[in-house]
C-alpha cells in the first residue's frame, strides 16, 4: 500500500553513514521528493526529465508532476511565469509524486515565492542567489531579500552563485551573449545528481545526442553539468548526500513512460492486435498534442497521422478512415470534444468503430489549458444530441493508459461503436516506470469485417450479431457489399432511410441496448476491503494515485476503509449496484464539482459523499486521508 509516511513531518535526521565521496556523510531515505522550480525559460522541465531518467535507470520507483504556466510566455520573473517539475523517488513501490518536497531548487525569487509554502520543515533549499536582485525581488512581491532577512531560517539553505559558475564553466565553448546563462539548469541538475549519488553519464549521453548538430550548445551544457556536480564535491556547504536505493520491483524490462506516450503505444498495439492500419487525426490542443507527436514517430507500424485544420475536420477525417477500414482515432481536450460532438453522433448513427481520446484540462472555454481537471465526464457520457449512449472508459495512471487504449479499441471494434477514452493533464505529462508487457500475452482483437453477402445473395448492413448487436463492417470497394450510410435514421436490417415512428423507436432501443450489454463484457469492480469497512472510497481516472495512497495513510492511522477504482464509466460494471449497496457510506473524490457522484446517485439511488477540487492541481494523499478520517470520525 502506497503511503507517504506522514508527509507533513520534518525530514528525519538519519544517522550519518560514511560515504565514498571524500568522507561526506550519506543519509539514507526510503523516498524523497525533489522539486525544480524557475521561470518558464529556465529549463526546469528539461532538468526534471533528465533527473527522472537518471533515477529510472538507477532503479528507483518514481512518479512525476510537471506543472506549466497557462500563458504561452508570461513576463519573466513573475509569479504566473513559474514552471516546476516534481519527482518522488523511492526504494519501494509508490503511486504519487509526493505531497511536499524535501528538496526545492528555486532559480529565482518568483519560484521561491510560489513554492516555499510546500517545502517540508527542515527541507533542503537550493537557491540561485544571484537572481535575488532588487528587480527580481520586486517582480516576485518581496519587500526584502528572503535569503538575508531570516525568512528561510527553518530550512537547510544553500545559496549557490549559479550564474557566475555557469559563465565560468561555459567559457571557451563557443556560446556567447545571453546564451551563456541558458545552461544554468544543467548546473543545477549536476548539483542534484551529486546530492543523490547519481552518475552523470546518462545525462551526458542524452546531451550528446540531443545537441549533436549544435556543437557549442552541447559543450556548454556538458560543461555546466560537470561544474554543478563538481560544486557539490568541492564546496564546504554541502555536508551530506542522500541515498535512495533501487526499488525492489517485479523482474522485467522497464522504461520510463508518460501518459500520452503510453496511450499512443496502446493505440498502436490495438491496431496491430486487430490487424488493421491505425489512423489518427487531430488538431493541436494542450495537453493532447503530444499524442500526435508520438504517433508520427511510428510510421514503421503503418500508422497514418493527419493534423487537420480544426477539430471538426479531424473528427470527420477519422470517421472517414473508419468507414474505409482503419482503426480510427481522434484526440483532443474538452473544447475540442464539444466541437466533435456532431461527428461523434454521426459515428454512432452509422455504427462505425472509432476511439475519441479526451485529455481533460481545466475549463470551461480556454480555462486552464495546462492544468488537470476531470470536468468532461458529463460531456463524455451525455454531451451529444438525441439519444446517443456511448461507452466511456478512463485511464488512471500513465502506465494504465496503455491497457485502457487497447480496451477502448477492443470495445469499439467488437461492438461497432465510437468509444470515448478519458485521460487528463496529470496523466498525460506525468511519468512512472512501466514494465514492458509480454506481447504474446496480449489478446487478439477481432473486427466484424464483412466478406460477402450475408442474406443469400444480398448484403444487409444492419443484420446484427445477436450476441453483441454489432452490425457487419463493410469496407468500400468490396464487390457485393454496397450499402448506404449517412446521418438519417436507418431501417432495421436493410439500412434504408426510414421515417417510420416504430422503426425509430426500435433502432433507438437497439443502439441503447447494444451499449448497455457491454456491461456483461467488462470486468467486475474489484474492492480492496481487508476488514469489512463501512466506508467505501471510489476513484476514477487520475485521482487513483492520490486516493489509493490516501486510503493507505488513513489505514495507517487506524481508519477502517474500503477502496475501489472504476475504469468503466458508461456502462458501469455489472456488479456496481451490489458493491455500492454493501457499504453504509460511499466517498468519491473528484477534480470536478461532483459529476460521478451525481451519476451514481441518479442510477443507483445511493447516498454519496463528494470531495471536490477544481484548483488546477491534483489531490494529495494527505488531503484524501484527512477527508477519510473526518468521515470515519477518527
Amino acid at each position: 500500500m502506497d503511503s507517504d509516511h506522514n508527509p507533513t513531518a520534518p525530514l528525519p535526521e538519519a544517522p550519518g553513514v560514511p560515504g565514498t565521496n571524500g568522507g561526506v556523510r550519506v543519509d539514507r531515505a526510503d523516498r524523497m521528493v525533489i522539486r525544480f522550480a524557475g521561470d518558464s525559460g529556465d529549463g526546469m522541465q528539461l532538468a526534471g526529465n533528465r533527473f527522472t531518467d537518471a533515477a529510472a535507470i538507477f532503479g528507483n520507483d518514481l512518479a512525476t508532476l510537471p506543472t506549466f504556466p497557462a500563458e504561452i510566455r508570461a513576463p519573466a520573473g513573475t509569479l504566473p511565469g513559474v514552471s516546476s517539475f516534481q519527482i518522488q523517488i523511492a526504494d519501494w513501490d509508490i503511486l504519487t509524486p509526493g505531497d511536499r518536497p524535501g528538496v526545492l531548487v528555486a532559480m529565482n525569487p518568483a519560484a521561491l515565492k510560489v513554492h516555499l509554502k510546500d517545502l517540508r520543515d527542515g527541507g533542503i533549499l537550493i537557491i540561485n542567489k544571484e537572481a535575488f536582485d532588487e528587480r527580481n525581488l520586486y517582480k516576485a512581491g518581496f519587500e526584502s531579500n528572503p535569503v538575508e532577512d531570516g525568512t528561510l531560517s527553518g530550512y537547510d539553505v544553500h545559496a549557490v552563485p549559479m550564474q557566475t559558475l555557469t559563465k565560468a564553466a561555459v567559457k571557451g565553448t563557443g556560446v556567447s551573449g545571453r546564451a551563456v546563462l541558458r545552461s544554468k539548469n544543467f548546473l543545477a541538475l549536476g548539483l542534484i545528481l551529486w546530492m543523490f549519488g547519481r552518475d552523470t553519464k546518462v545525462t551526458e549521453a542524452w546531451v550528446a545526442k540531443k545537441f549533436a548538430k549544435l556543437e557549442a550548445v552541447k559543450n556548454a551544457n556538458l560543461a555546466a553539468l560537470k561544474a554543478g556536480y563538481n560544486y557539490g564535491i568541492t564546496t564546504g556547504s554541502f555536508a551530506r548526500q542522500i541515498e535512495v536505493r533501487p526499488a525492489d520491483l517485479p523482474p522485467g524490462t522497464y522504461t520510463n513512460v508518460n501518459g500520452n506516450a503510453a496511450l499512443s503505444w496502446g493505440l498502436i498495439a490495438g491496431a496491430q492486435l486487430a490487424g488493421l492500419p491505425l489512423f489518427y487525426a487531430s488538431y493541436p490542443i494542450t495537453p493532447a498534442s503530444e499524442i500526435l507527436h508520438e504517433l508520427v514517430r511510428h510510421r514503421n507500424f503503418g500508422v497514418k497521422t493527419f493534423q487537420a485544420e480544426d477539430e471538426i475536420a479531424a473528427a470527420g477525417a477519422a470517421l472517414g478512415a473508419s468507414f474505409a477500414g482503419s482503426l480510427a482515432v481522434t484526440g483532443t481536450s474538452g473544447p475540442g470534444l464539444s466541437l466533435k460532438g456532431e461527428t461523434i453522433s454521426l459515428a454512432l448513427m452509422t455504427e462505425l468503430p472509432m476511439v475519441i481520446v479526451d485529455v481533460q484540462r481545466g475549463g470551461p472555454s480556454t480555462g486552464l489549458p495546462t492544468k488537470p481537471e476531470q470536468s468532461d465526464l458529463f460531456l463524455a457520457v451525455w454531451g451529444r444530441h438525441g439519444e446517443s449512449p456511448l461507452p466511456v472508459v478512463a485511464a488512471s495512471s500513465p502506465s494504465d493508459a496503455f491497457e485502457v487504449a487497447i480496451e477502448a479499441c477492443r470495445i469499439a471494434l467488437k461492438y461497432m461503436t465510437p468509444v470515448i477514452l478519458l485521460s487528463d493533464g496529470y496523466i498525460a505529462t506525468g511519468s512512472e516506470p512501466w514494465r514492458l508487457p509480454d506481447i504474446d500475452a496480449l489478446p487478439e482483437l477481432e473486427a466484424p469485417l464483412a466478406s460477402g453477402p450475408n442474406a443469400g445473395d444480398r448484403f444487409l448492413p444492419y443484420l446484427r450479431d445477436m450476441e453483441t448487436m454489432a452490425r457487419p463492417w463493410a469496407i468500400p470497394g468490396v464487390p457485393g457489399l454496397e450499402h448506404r450510410v449517412g446521418g438519417l435514421e436507418k431501417e432495421e436490417v436493410t439500412g434504408n432511410v426510414s421515417y417510420d415512428p416504430a422503426n425509430h423507436q426500435l433502432m433507438t432501443d437497439i443502439r441503447a441496448w447494444k451499449i448497455a450489454n457491454i456491461a456483461n463484457d467488462i470486468p467486475d469492480v474489484e474492492v480492496d476491503d481487508p476488514d469489512g469497512a463501512d466506508l467505501l472510497v471510489l476513484s476514477w481516472g487520475s485521482t487513483f494515485s492520490a486516493v489509493r495512497a490516501g486510503v493507505g495513510n488513513a489505514r495507517n492511522q487506524g481508519a477502517s476503509v474500503a477502496y475501489a477504482r472504476i475504469r468503466y464509466l458508461s456502462p458501469f460494471p455489472a456488479n456496481m449496484a451490489t458493491v455500492l449497496s454493501s457499504y453504509r457510506q460511499v466517498l468519491i473524490p473528484e477534480l470536478n464539482m461532483g459529476q460521478l457522484s451525481r451519476m451514481i446517485k441518479a442510477e443507483f439511488v445511493t447516498p454519496v459523499l463528494s470531495v471536490n477540487k477544481v484548483e488546477g492541481q491534483p489531490f494529495t494523499s494527505t488531503e484524501i486521508a484527512n477527508e477519510i478520517m473526518k468521515v470515519t470520525g477518527q
